[in-house]
């Protein structure tokens, strides 16, 4: 059965304050010993699903059902540690929830989590639980990886079932989780992606997208210096490559445009029924996505078919980049509205190359500035997911 965390003492902020249910789980396995903790997007039996928005909590209750994916991990062994707070309706990159408080960055407590799975992260990062599920539709697992000094992915679109999970954007969600070291995440990648269908060979392609690398901040630039060395030194000297298509500025509006049409499909009935208070941010991101036309929209699938594509053939079967996971470190948390907002921004432009592209990114936390952590990433071609993990493991080892 689950030993449940107990959310009244909760140093992180990190879980929904449910009361706690028998969630039971196979005695052995091989995630036999570890607990995890599970985004409020998930449906778990016995357990209120969320979204991270009251509204929506009295309006889908308690659930029937437990969503596969968790379901599979307690098959595993794995213990069930309680939900995690999402920011709401998992449109936002902050980690900061209007309603149900702001999970504490574990690694910088003065800095954002990240979100929106940001209380995945906080509970992993605070040691209340040794993994956690995430979603990554923008840069929802990676961004809080980053930022609270974890390991984090957004696997191959559609590898890990989100069945029994809500939507924000189907075409381009993915279910990812998040770990403090990787031979934890190895173990889950074990029961949660198998083995990849192609695998990547024992020597890749290392490739540096100097374009992608001129979108982080001069400071982080620097202090990714030692990371990316580290990663050559087990892989090989990265050589030179550019990865955008167009532009970076158009890049950013075609998933913008794909993720706004696709939230309003899921979301806006709910809101123009409802007429829910939604938090800073979100609101906005709400009403601009209202307005996302469906002309702009083909433009934009389009756009991404194309740039799977170019991606695809610059991968082939052995290519891999390495790229910083977010333009800098968190933002402090008192920042303003507005700063948050371009730094989401700003990231946008580094986290859409793998939401456009639908391949799989790692974020490895191998970097620091200021006393705060910083990812690199490692971005591989499509079903790549597992052969990452064992290259993060080459590198870490």
């Amino acid at each position: 059965m689950t030993r449940h965390t107990d959310v009244l003492h909760d140093p992180a902020r990190a879980f929904m304050p449910y009361p706690a249910v028998p969630v039971p789980h196979a005695p052995t396995g091989p995630l036999a010993g570890l607990r995890f903790g599970v985004k409020d997007l998930f449906h778990v039996r016995g357990y209120p699903t969320s979204g991270g928005q009251p509204l929506l909590l009295a309006l889908l209750g308690v659930q029937d059902r437990t969503a596969p994916t968790v379901q599979k991990l307690l098959d595993a062994g794995a213990c069930f540690g309680g939900k995690t707070i999402t920011d709401e309706l998992a449109f936002s990159m902050n980690g900061q929830n209007a309603h149900f408080g702001s999970p504490v960055n574990g690694a910088a407590p003065d800095r954002i989590a990240g979100g929106s799975s940001s209380g995945s992260a906080a509970a992993v990062s605070h040691r209340l639980c040794d993994f956690a599920l995430g979603t990554d539709t923008g840069g929802s697992v990676r961004a809080p990886a980053s930022h609270c000094g974890l390991v984090g992915l957004r696997p191959t679109h559609g590898r890990v079932s989100l069945q029994d999970a809500l939507d924000l954007s189907p075409s381009l969600d993915t279910c990812g989780w998040f770990t403090r070291d990787v031979p934890t995440f190895a173990r889950v990648a074990d029961v949660l992606l198998g083995e990849d269908e192609r695998p990547l060979p024992d020597g890749v392609r290392l490739m540096v997208p100097t374009d992608l690398w001129a979108q982080a901040t001069p400071a982080a630039t620097k202090a990714l210096a030692p990371a990316r060395r580290q990663v050559e030194s087990v892989l090989g000297k990265a050589r030179p490559t550019r990865v955008v298509l167009d532009s970076i500025d158009d890049m950013y509006w075609h998933i913008r445009h794909i993720q706004g049409i696709e939230a309003w499909q899921v979301d806006g009935a709910f809101i123009r029924r409802f007429g829910p208070p939604l938090g800073p941010g979100v609101a906005q991101r709400f009403a601009w996505s209202e307005q996302v036309t469906d002309a702009q929209a083909a433009v934009s699938r389009a756009f991404r078919d194309r740039f799977r594509a170019h991606l695809g053939a610059l991968l082939g079967s052995d290519g891999v980049l390495v790229l910083p996971t977010m333009p800098d470190i968190a933002p402090l948390v008192n920042e303003p509205e507005t700063a948050l907002e371009d730094y989401r921004n700003r990231a946008i432009r580094l986290l859409c190359v793998a939401g456009l592209s639908g391949f799989p990114q790692l974020s490895l936390p191998l970097a620091s500035r200021s006393g705060a952590p910083l990812g690199i990433s490692l971005l591989g071609p499509a079903g790549s997911d597992r052969s990452l993990v064992r290259l993060a493991e080459r590198i870490t080892g």
